[in-house]
């Protein structure tokens, strides 16, 4: 059942889901350090920088609905090397993503972005935030608990997911779960993001992330001491960051760190609570507006 004020197409997707897919990016690559980097950019060149990174396993395609969105920015969306449709390496690190954040960045001539990622996505955001904090306006991660390691890092190395083939696109898509699971998706959203995050191969379809992609990353309670740019917290109502949690990383960070709840979300918002997600990051680009820091 629609709610009022929301209303849907004739196929039963919300209408501000098919007006935000319909404004498609535009596909560009950068190499950075020997691999091909595929990424996404949306809106007007010339406007504040902000770049989404996803978390593991994941892709730039997670954003496709979330970017259009967020208008009074260029937004660029990464594939991470080892994931989506960007190249591979015999090594992966949070160091290595983060000069992939940048390089990406300068292709798109934008000058101090705020850096906003997820789950694993947020160790790159911060390890931005702590190598190269005078490139950015400032850093948020979405969800990215303090003294564990990613967990669809965990998830990958304990199932090997990346190896399996399936027979078929629907029955792949059909299969797609998150790393962790939760409890909610949007229908429409995980049909478009499964669809994103698989490619054909001898015998079927398989995901398109590298299975090798994980590693030991520093615990985010070691990054968060060293910060050397603005800094925010999305904490999920439901995901891996509990209200304690987010008090002890704020303490963590010099100068405070803004934590914003997302109400009923799981660790994933952007599958089940994208537009409070969406209203989330507005505000947070409301006060880093033109890629300078907001004085203390």
């Amino acid at each position: 059942m629609s709610r009022p004020g929301a209303p849907e197409t004739r196929e039963g997707v919300p209408a501000w889901f098919a007006r935000a897919l319909a404004g498609a990016p535009e596909h560009r690559d950068v190499v950075v350090d020997g691999a091909r980097v595929h990424y996404r950019a949306w809106g007007e060149p010339g406007r504040p920088g902000l770049v989404l990174v996803h978390g593991g396993a994941a892709h730039s395609g997670w954003w496709d609905h979330v970017a259009p969105l967020l208008g009074t920015h260029r937004v660029v969306a990464l594939d991470l090397s080892g994931h989506g449709d960007s190249g591979r390496r015999e090594v992966y690190g949070t160091g290595q993503w983060a000069r992939e954040v940048l390089a990406v960045a300068a292709a798109e001539g934008l000058a101090r972005p705020v850096v906003l990622g997820h789950s694993m996505g947020g160790w790159v955001a911060l390890t931005v935030g702590v190598e190269h904090g005078d490139d950015v306006a400032g850093v948020a991660v979405i969800d990215s608990p303090l003294d564990r390691q990613p967990p669809e890092e965990q998830r990958v190395r304990a199932r090997s997911l990346g190896q399996r083939v399936h027979a078929d696109l629907e029955t792949a898509v059909a299969r797609f779960r998150t790393l962790p699971p939760q409890e909610v998706y949007l229908p429409h959203v995980r049909e478009h993001v499964a669809r994103g995050s698989l490619r054909p191969v001898e015998g079927g379809w398989t995901w398109k992330f590298d299975p090798t992609f994980s590693g030991n990353r520093p615990l985010v309670r070691r990054l968060l001491p060293r910060l050397a740019a603005p800094a925010a917290l999305f904490r999920c109502e439901h995901g891996l960051v509990t209200p304690d949690m987010a008090a002890e990383m704020a303490a963590l960070v010099p100068g405070g760190l803004p934590v914003v709840d997302l109400p009923e979300a799981g660790h994933h918002p952007m599958l089940d609570q994208p537009l409070a997600l969406v209203t989330a990051v507005r505000t947070l680009l409301a006060f880093w507006p033109t890629g300078s820091a907001p004085s203390a």
